[in-house]
């Protein structure tokens, strides 16, 4: 034991130490029954009955690690997020991958999309990247996620999944045929990464970068592996899923306790506003990639997966993600409906899991904020008192959040609202750099926010009428086009050689004869034809059902066109 920390002596949750038995009860006389008074055994009973928190609505299965990460090359010139701004800062993290649909008992080597969620805990606060390991993903319309994410669920009536019949799963992509994109590379080799240390992640989502002479440039972000994406083969995956159902976790664990650690470079793609009008495609459909051709990777960063965490339960089941951590001052979101959604679904997620008070617990807390997590494991200190004297925080936080169940910090006599009356001074940070100021104290004159608000609306209502243009945004569900099956078409006709389209071609029939709806087998068929009319034909055929090759009118019709309003 080390000789600076006190001993560890078994106590009850009020700190006061327990000389009994821990196993032992108070029981009324030998043979007798047990005393509400044994304030040990209820207390043990008590916790035990309430261990179990929700698991995730999406991505229940996973693990992680802690990780470093290092700006190499500033951002600064186009944005004045405070993390990208001099060369060689470094901030420690925590990762969690992922799989999506499934629950958290069931393999990790499946074939789904993988999360790969990263927490930088910065000087300046905590910053989320929420990625998947494809730069697409299955729809583009944020409320239609609820119903997406239930046909990968259990079937409510029989209550199996889709080892027993892939009809719903199938039911819904062939009628949302935008997933095209995203289901090529899911049956590609991608659907099974081998090592989450040798896997890619991608923002997907378009975000808008903020420079300090307040110029505007859209950015997608890339994370990638430096020993390049390896995949398992579907029959490795399937035996794994039987024979060591957290292969995943269990390869990451071992290999960073023998100290083997994964390194990763991180990249931008960046657009102009011009380029984005100009642009093919919606900046705003997550369904669609940005050609590296037209929009070079520019690299920023590396990250180091450095150690195993602790205590799985604290530092990977509770640490809760979110997009709207991604959007710290010089980051912003755009208009992806998916991406809305997901700024609210997924703090409002973490409310239900852990409570309104999440962000307090120690694996959640930003270091301004005095976090005793991410500083130790950082900087080998032993106490909160050391840890924060090991950083150089520009400020504390504070804000009017108060109360709530859990509630662990309650800031104390800050007043709750912006006050005049309090000994203890709130200032307010200026955006683009570290000077504080008084300024949001007072009135506010109306002349003054109507100068405000026109200067802020005329050029962001000229571009984002172009912007938005591209893709319906108002009361409707965004229609389908022959443009959404040409980044997909590209991918199997042009990237996959001979051997990936076997695989691929393979990876379906293996999926898809599990449905057990003829129609719905018959119908993917005709949604894998929109791409190509030999897949389509080829799958007919080793699936045994009649193929009738459709155009994108004739599928649209077969299927039931659906109002947008």
């Amino acid at each position: 034991m080390d000789k600076d920390l006190p001993p560890q002596v078994y106590s009850l949750e009020n700190g006061f130490a327990y000389s009994h038995h821990p196993y032992g009860s108070q029981i009324a006389r030998p043979d007798g029954p047990l005393l509400m008074q044994d304030v040990h055994h209820i207390e043990n009973m008590a916790h035990f009955d309430r261990e179990r928190i929700p698991e995730r609505v999406v991505h229940a299965k996973g693990g992680g690690c802690r990780f470093e990460f290092e700006l190499t090359d500033s951002l600064s010139d186009i944005t004045y997020a405070a993390p990208y701004q001099e060369v060689g800062y470094k901030c420690p993290g925590v990762v969690r991958f992922s799989t999506v649909g499934r629950e958290r008992g069931s393999a990790d080597t499946l074939r789904d999309p993988r999360g790969a969620s990263w927490k930088f805990y910065t000087n300046w606060g905590n910053h989320d990247w929420v990625f998947n390991n494809t730069p697409v993903f299955f729809i583009r319309d944020g409320l239609q996620f609820p119903h997406f994410i239930h046909t990968q669920k259990r079937d409510p009536q029989s209550h199996l999944n889709q080892d027993s019949d892939t009809s719903t799963f199938w039911d819904f992509l062939t009628q949302n045929v935008e997933s095209v994109h995203q289901i090529v590379y899911m049956f590609g080799p991608r659907g099974t990464p081998a090592h989450w240390g040798d896997m890619s992640s991608y923002s997907g989502h378009t975000f808008k970068f903020i420079n300090k002479k307040n110029e505007l440039t859209y950015v997608k972000i890339h994370v990638r592996p430096v020993n390049g994406f390896k995949c398992l083969s579907t029959e490795e995956a399937k035996k794994l899923a039987g024979s060591n159902p957290d292969y995943n976790q269990a390869k990451l664990f071992r290999q960073l306790e023998n100290g083997e650690k994964s390194k990763y470079n991180c990249y931008v793609q960046t657009m102009t506003p011009k380029q984005a009008e100009e642009f093919r495609y919606s900046i705003n459909d997550i369904t669609k990639i940005w050609p590296h051709s037209q929009f070079p990777l520019r690299k920023f960063g590396e990250i180091t997966l450095t150690e195993n965490v602790i205590n799985f339960f604290e530092e990977i089941e509770q640490i809760a993600f979110s997009p709207s951590n991604t959007c710290i001052p010089g980051i912003e979101p755009t208009n992806d409906t998916m991406l809305q959604a997901r700024l609210f679904s997924y703090p409002d997620t973490q409310r239900h899991r852990l409570g309104a008070n999440y962000a307090q617990l120690p694996v959640n807390r930003p270091r301004n904020a005095g976090c005793p997590y991410a500083t130790l494991f950082s900087t080998g200190s032993k106490t909160r008192e050391q840890a924060l004297g090991n950083f150089d925080c520009p400020y504390t936080l504070s804000n009017f959040q108060r109360d709530g169940p859990q509630c662990l910090y309650n800031k104390g006599g800050e007043p709750n609202y912006i006050s005049t009356l309090s000994k203890t001074s709130l200032s307010f940070k200026n955006l683009t750099d570290d000077s504080l100021s008084k300024k949001f104290a007072g009135v506010v004159l109306d002349e003054e926010a109507k100068r405000s608000l026109i200067q802020q609306e005329a050029e962001r209502e000229r571009h984002e009428k172009i912007i938005n243009g591209k893709i319906n945004e108002y009361y409707y569900k965004s229609g389908l086009s022959e443009l959404d099956l040409e980044q997909p078409r590209v991918l199997y006709e042009r990237v996959f050689d001979e051997e990936t389209k076997k695989i691929f071609i393979d990876n379906v029939v293996d999926h898809v004869s599990l449905c057990l709806d003829p129609a719905i087998k018959a119908r993917v068929t005709q949604y894998f034809g929109l791409l190509n009319r030999d897949l389509g034909a080829t799958l007919a055929k080793h699936l045994n059902v009649e193929y009738q090759p459709l155009d994108l009118a004739g599928y649209a019709k077969a299927v039931g066109i659906s109002s947008a309003a």
